[in-house]
């Protein structure tokens, strides 16, 4: 996640603001405390949209509906969850809306499944991070929609169960069947791509939903 930057009105004592108190100064009319929300977590939200629609042009329009709508609806949050928790809802909540618009192109594809197997036939360099991060991506898209955010949520961004629960509007145990329905489905296709490394640093392309 990105540090924090300060910005004008800074907490006395050094402290900078935090994500509550800059909504907070949003909704009472301060012009730059969401811009300065965003830039604190742009970097995880750009990332959740991008894995959970595996498209940048998707992502990068399921990003700005998401903040617009955060936006506008700052006055409704209510201090249940965390704010960052919050802003990860709205934004795999606008990947989805994508998603589903699109459904009339199938989400996995015979060209997908192909694409998989072309890799799975090389032996790919395990320096090269970026082509690992491609795979992974590409193997990704054989997923149902809400496997994949669920797995992403969980295992690439490092949420608790109990927090994507809320990211995903569903209950702890269905985050968890998700999850376990996604690694199953994608450790065929992932199993190789890293030589020696574990499976779980195979399927997270960083550090580490029924169907």
């Amino acid at each position: 996640m990105s540090g924090d930057v300060p910005i004008s009105g800074a907490i006395s004592g050094g402290e900078w603001p935090s994500d509550a108190e800059l909504l907070r100064r949003h909704v009472a009319g301060d012009g730059d405390a969401f811009g300065e929300l965003f830039r604190r977590h742009r970097d995880r939200l750009w990332a959740v949209a991008l894995r959970t629609v595996c498209d940048p042009e998707e992502a990068a329009d399921a990003l700005q509906d998401a903040m617009i709508s955060a936006f506008r609806r700052a006055a409704d949050f209510r201090g249940d969850s965390a704010v960052t928790t919050w802003l990860h809802r709205i934004v795999v909540n606008a990947s989805l809306d994508r998603l589903r618009r699109r459904a009339v192109r199938p989400v996995t594809s015979a060209g997908d499944e192909q694409a998989l197997e072309a890799l799975l036939s090389h032996d790919p360099d395990p320096a090269r991070a970026a082509d690992t991060r491609l795979d992974v991506h590409a193997a990704l898209r054989i997923l149902p929609p809400p496997q994949r955010a669920a797995l992403v949520v969980v295992d690439m961004l490092g949420f608790s169960v109990d927090d994507a629960a809320v990211i995903l509007d569903t209950s702890p145990g269905t985050v968890k069947s998700r999850c376990a329905r996604a690694r199953a489905r994608l450790l065929p296709y992932v199993a190789h791509l890293r030589g020696n490394r574990s499976d779980t640093e195979r399927v997270s392309p960083a550090q580490g939903g029924d169907a």
